[in-house]
């Protein structure tokens, strides 16, 4: 046998949509065993494989009203109105132990909810199609306040935690979604925000901390969902950016390396998830035209997997991860065939709008 009958990479010159579709519907039902590490994070796990499966237009192979109600079992609840400002969060648990009790106990009423688990629910909701309005976003909106630190960063969970950039940008996404902006401080946001901009242009995690492609996401995308940033700023003839663009759009051109992918960092390898980070930052900014797009889309294909998926990096096995964000990058590149994303919220324009 040839070693390239072995490899599980074919390189193709163009998206295979009916393997990936086949790929993210597996990830759906049944999650290959490397994923018990997760468990925590199912909620997550559920986001890339659903929205997935809603970028490549093949959301009828799940049933909506299952997936809404297996979402809607993971929100922790207040025993009394009166209890959702008493310091605990009242979000969504990442899975079903994150409700087991710390003792080892069965019991289903620990609250371990996290503000990325509670993104990843609202997001699968939109997606599905589930009416908001019927939740109890009071309790989240309410008992997320008290996550905000007075520099403005959010713990992502009561019992303490790091603060960072990524929950910044998960309570803008999660205020931004239920139409109301009461769990949250916005200008202390903001100013947090953007004591995270660099001496090169680029988002560090902190303040103080080295850019990086994820954190520059996160810190562009909250602020265009707080209405920081305005619409295709760089087409404007007066902008009135809040941050430096000019030094932003070096940093982030620069990631584009010679083998065509972004990176997160200077001096590291080329990643598929940075083209969609990284990527998605050029486009909220109206500045795609600016990297080389047509050599973007050769290098994401060369981390295709002749089974479905996408790896991290070419000639690796794929992952539910970098799969979903290979194909978001897809998006971001017009592919024919895939849904155009709603960049700043990480789901299709469709789910966003609630059309």
């Amino acid at each position: 046998m040839e070693d390239s009958e072995l490899s599980p990479y074919c390189y193709s010159s163009s998206l295979d949509k009916d393997r990936q579709i086949r790929f993210f519907e597996m990830m759906f039902e049944t999650l290959p065993s490397d994923y018990e590490e997760q468990e925590i994070n199912r909620l997550t796990l559920a986001y890339f494989a659903i929205s997935g499966l809603d970028i490549l237009g093949a959301l009828d192979r799940v049933d909506k009203e299952e997936v809404a109600s297996w979402v809607l079992s993971f929100q922790s609840h207040a025993r009394r109105r009166d209890d959702r400002d008493n310091g605990q969060f009242y979000g969504f648990h990442g899975s079903r132990t994150c409700q087991f009790q710390p003792d080892g106990s069965k019991a289903l009423d620990h609250n371990g909810s996290h503000l990325a688990s509670t993104y990843c629910a609202l997001a699968i909701l939109k997606i599905v199609g589930y009416n908001l309005a019927t939740i109890d976003s009071e309790s989240i909106l309410i008992s997320m306040k008290n996550l905000q630190q007075p520099d403005g960063s959010f713990m992502p969970i009561h019992i303490g935690a790091e603060t960072d950039l990524r929950f910044v940008y998960c309570a803008a996404a999660i205020c931004f979604i239920l139409k109301n902006w009461s769990g949250m401080d916005r200008e202390k946001a903001k100013d947090y925000i953007l004591n995270c901009q660099s001496y090169d242009g680029g988002f560090g995690l902190v303040p103080g901390s080295e850019s990086h492609g994820g954190a520059t996401y996160c810190a562009v995308a909250a602020l265009k969902l707080m209405g920081f940033i305005e619409d295709d700023p760089l087409s404007k003839s007066t902008p009135s950016s809040i941050i430096n663009v000019p030094l932003l759009l070096e940093w982030s051109l620069h990631r584009q390396t010679v083998d065509c992918g972004f990176q997160g960092r200077p001096n590291k390898a080329s990643d598929t998830c940075y083209a969609f980070w990284v990527g998605g930052v050029l486009r909220i900014l109206g500045a795609h035209q600016f990297f080389d797009s047509g050599a973007l889309h050769g290098f994401l294909l060369t981390c295709q997997s002749q089974y479905g998926g996408f790896s991290k990096f070419p000639g690796k096995l794929p992952d539910l991860y970098h799969s979903y964000y290979g194909l978001s990058a897809f998006s971001l590149l017009e592919e024919p065939g895939l849904k155009p994303l709603c960049i700043e919220l990480g789901i299709t324009d469709v789910a966003a709008s609630g059309i």
